[in-house]
């Protein structure tokens, strides 16, 4: 496994690089862009369809800077510089620890200081060029493409507050033993805890500024099983214990063309240091699986990708707002229901029965993709057809 991005080009190309880039972040990242762009463009087609509106916002042009937004100015600047003065004079501890280095006090307060002033005398200095004896307020439209990295943006923040906390839930032991550790954490992430929290907040974000959630969702369905595809590569890299159960199976014959690691796999160097010690290997992740495992993540990758092609196929066909993201909800939750039977998670026990989160949200997302595909299409047919 390469738990740095700079492991798997090393292991290329032989070389002895040390960047500051977890291959999983890096991955992550990847996600969010590919996400991004095909939401930028179903939010821009459907513009053009006649299905999203741009709406008018009003600015006031001609104010000076005012006191909250020079204050935030220098915060902001002084603490990127700070962080990036101590990772040029401790690269090595940035290199090796990006995240503890970034919660830690190390960085440098004269670059902090530095920047800090001058970006914020910027900011000052163009609005006093621009400024107004009277301020004026103007209506300017905004279109929902232009809006995308807001909501990206939202989505991954609310995201990440949402997977913690479900992933709390799923692990309340480790939480309890270690409550900040967990919190703070940037492994342990609840994919489905992430979803449903990141749709409220883009949902309110979308109705405060008149987006409709139908096709807002719609435009979102592509781009999310894609990016999830994208960070399941990130986990199968890294080896961050997103695995399956131990494969004691036989490679079936139709599957001969496959290489024996896609069917069974030991995750050598996993990032987690799950496992027994490699001999003769020194270094940070030295740990290997005694047993070989299931390697979910590629197959939800590949799953992933596939349900995306499917997706992306038939999204121009279909005309009811909404549609498109209740297949998206099924899809999903098929899939990683499937998976669930050989992967490692946690389990409740409720009534006899085991189940885990996962496979009961999946469960969950399934019926809503279908009481929404029904209930979505029955109104589509009882209202009269708009005249041209």
């Amino acid at each position: 496994m390469y738990p740095k991005l700079s492991d798997l080009i090393n292991a290329i190309f032989g070389t002895h690089l040390n960047l500051p880039i977890m291959s999983y972040g890096f991955f992550v990242a990847l996600a969010f862009m590919a996400g991004a762009w095909l939401l930028y463009l179903e939010l821009k087609r459907k513009e053009n369809e006649g299905l999203l509106k741009p709406t008018m916002k009003k600015i006031t042009v001609g104010a000076p800077a005012s006191v909250s937004e020079l204050l935030v100015s220098f915060v902001v600047s002084f603490f990127l510089a700070f962080k990036a003065g101590g990772a040029v004079a401790h690269y090595d501890f940035f290199a090796n620890d990006p995240q503890q280095f970034l919660f830690s006090g190390t960085g440098s307060w004269l670059w902090g200081l530095l920047f800090g002033v001058l970006y914020t005398f910027v900011i000052w200095y163009q609005k006093e060029r621009k400024k107004l004896k009277k301020p004026e307020k103007k209506e300017v439209e905004v279109h929902a493409f232009e809006q995308t990295w807001p909501i990206v943006f939202i989505a991954a923040i609310f995201g990440i507050i949402g997977a913690k906390i479900f992933n709390q839930f799923e692990n309340w032991q480790s939480f309890i033993a270690d409550p900040i550790g967990s919190l703070f954490s940037f492994s342990g992430l609840a994919f489905y805890g992430g979803l449903i929290v990141a749709a409220v907040a883009v949902i309110r974000y979308g109705h405060k500024n008149n987006i409709p959630w139908k096709p807002m969702a719609d435009s979102f369905a592509p781009g999310l099983i894609l990016a999830y595809g994208i960070g399941r590569i990130g986990c199968q890299v890294a080896g961050d214990g997103d695995w399956g159960i131990v494969n004691t199976l036989t490679k079936p014959h139709w599957l001969s063309f496959l290489p024996d690691w896609l069917w069974s796999y030991n995750y050598p160097h996993n990032i987690i240091n799950q496992g027994i010690p490699i001999p003769g290997c020194t270094g940070e992740h030295c740990m290997v699986l005694p047993q070989g495992v299931f390697p979910t993540p590629i197959y939800e990758t590949t799953m992933a990708v596939i349900i995306f092609i499917i997706l992306w196929s038939i999204r121009k066909k279909i005309k009811v707002p909404g549609v498109l993201f209740s297949i998206y909800l099924i899809f999903n939750g098929v899939e990683r229901f499937l998976i669930e039977h050989i992967r490692i998670n946690s389990k409740y026990d409720m009534f006899g029965f085991k189940f885990t989160q996962a496979e009961l949200i999946s469960t969950l997302l399934v019926i809503l993709g279908i009481v929404g595909w029904i209930v979505l299409t029955r109104k589509a047919a009882q209202e009269p057809p708009s005249e041209s």
